[in-house]
């Protein structure tokens, strides 16, 4: 290859640089998308992180309490149980959430029928 020639093709996109058939001619989306018709759906991904956070910070307050009662005293390994009480409250969390996020998906439907 020469120092002429170029491995890209001169019709590759270059990073940075506007697409063909972008510029003045674009059409403003606010215009054309009517926002009555548009369905807002929830990101489940969001209510998922949020449920397990809670769900940990519920099950290390009620590891932790339980830990420190006279309860735990009589159990031969009490991080186990901890461990149990953690992840069991961090499913429940994001259980819970994925309802919640089912149910907010029912209602972007509500209306729309």
């Amino acid at each position: 290859m020469s120092s002429e020639q170029s491995p890209v093709p001169d019709d590759a996109p270059v990073a940075g640089a506007p697409r063909p058939g972008t510029g003045a001619d674009e059409v403003e989306v606010e215009g054309v998308v009517d926002r009555r018709t548009v369905r807002r759906a929830p990101r489940y991904r969001a209510f998922f992180t949020v449920g397990i956070l809670l769900g940990l910070v519920v099950g290390l307050g009620v590891g932790g309490a339980w830990l420190q009662s006279p309860a735990s005293d009589a159990v031969f390994k009490p991080g186990v149980y901890f461990t149990v009480i953690l992840v069991s409250c961090t499913a429940l969390g994001a259980g819970v959430a994925g309802l919640w996020a089912v149910v907010a998906d029912r209602r972007s439907l509500r209306g729309r029928r």
